[in-house]
This record gives C-alpha cells, sequence and structure tokens, in this order.
C-alpha cells in the first residue's frame, strides 16, 4: 500500500528526471498527480485527499514513446506523451502545475494484463470526462448514497479502474465511488519515483 501523504511529504520524495527514469517505466504503471489548480483542489477537498489525478502509462516500444492514458476534465479520454505532459501541459508551454508520484501495482502486471488494461483504455478514447461526477461524489459522499446507473463519461479514477478490471484487477473501493486517493491506498500499489 502505499502511504497516505500530505502535499509537504510528496515534496520530500526524491526526484528523478524523466530522462533518466523514462527506461524503468512499464506499461500499467500509475501516474499521480497532486495539481495546484482550482478543480485539482476541489478534487482534493472533495475527496480528503492530496491527489487530484490518476493515469495509466502505456509504452510503446516501436515509437519510443511513453504516453499517459487519462480521462481529463474538458476534454475526456485520451493518450499524450508523458514528455509533453511533463512540459508543455495543456499546450501552455509550462509544465504540469503539482507533483507527479509514479507507482506500479505488485508483484506486477504480466503481458496478457498489460495488453488487457491498456486495450481497453484504448476502447475509451474519445469517451467524454464527467464534468459533473466531481459534484456528484460529494454529494453521495455527505448523503450516503451509492452511485446510480454507470454512464459512459469517466472522471480519471473510474478510468484507471475500469482499464484494471478488464485485466482482473480489482481496487479497493468506496460504495459511491473510486477516487485516485482510493487506487494510491490500496495495498497493491507501490510507490515508485517522483518525477520531474
Amino acid at each position: 500500500m502505499a502511504a497516505p501523504l500530505t502535499k509537504a511529504q510528496i515534496r520530500l520524495l526524491p526526484v528523478t528526471p524523466y530522462e533518466d527514469l523514462r527506461a524503468e517505466l512499464r506499461s500499467g504503471d500509475l501516474l499521480f498527480c497532486s495539481g495546484s489548480y482550482l478543480f485539482s483542489g476541489l478534487i482534493q477537498k472533495f475527496t480528503r485527499s492530496v491527489w487530484s489525478h490518476v493515469g495509466v502509462l502505456y509504452v510503446d516500444e516501436q515509437l519510443d514513446r511513453v504516453f499517459v492514458l487519462e480521462s481529463e476534465t474538458g476534454i475526456g479520454v485520451r493518450l499524450v506523451p508523458v514528455s509533453k505532459y511533463l512540459r508543455d501541459y495543456h499546450g501552455r508551454r509550462k509544465p504540469y502545475r503539482g507533483e507527479i508520484v509514479i507507482a506500479r501495482v505488485a508483484p506486477g502486471l504480466d503481458d496478457a494484463q498489460v495488453k488487457k488494461a491498456v486495450s481497453r483504455g484504448m476502447d475509451l478514447l474519445t469517451k467524454p470526462y464527467d464534468n459533473f461526477e466531481i459534484l456528484r461524489i460529494a454529494v453521495r459522499i455527505a448523503l450516503r448514497i451509492s452511485r446510480g446507473a454507470r454512464d459512459r463519461k469517466y472522471i480519471c479514477s473510474e478510468l484507471v479502474d475500469e482499464c484494471f478490471r478488464a485485466a482482473h484487477v480489482r481496487f479497493k473501493r468506496n460504495d459511491n465511488y473510486i477516487s485516485p486517493d482510493d487506487i494510491w491506498r490500496d495495498d497493491i500499489v507501490v510507490v515508485r519515483q517522483r518525477v520531474l
């Protein structure tokens, strides 16, 4: 299990430049973000966590590229190069504003599981982001009610959960929702490295 952290504790984790860590990354690794954006703060507040985002890494050896498969606010499910994510977030020519930590599911996914997880994510490319799900989560937490019928929109943690479910990996989750922190705190998640 990845231990709960504060933002200050995240900043104390050893940092590895992306270029030095890139060769060690594997498809199926998890990318956790603790953002310093307004929407990130709302997610952190509602989920009572430092984590505001999670995605799944996909390493394409033929292209020699590392991508993050994620569901992003206002965009939906997308695949973006990690190098661009770190240096040119949302095309603003600025890096992601916040902390980024790489984690891995232990003991690790076999090749068939990685293929199933990533393939499921690829099937969901262009599905919309569920812009109102964070608000609905807050209401469900306050009223202690469960989610109704599943729609075809995703917040980041729902996407990651669905990808891993396709690989027969189950994260522990709340009855009402799954947040980046639920994935982070799962017994099978092991912290790898903070990345710049």
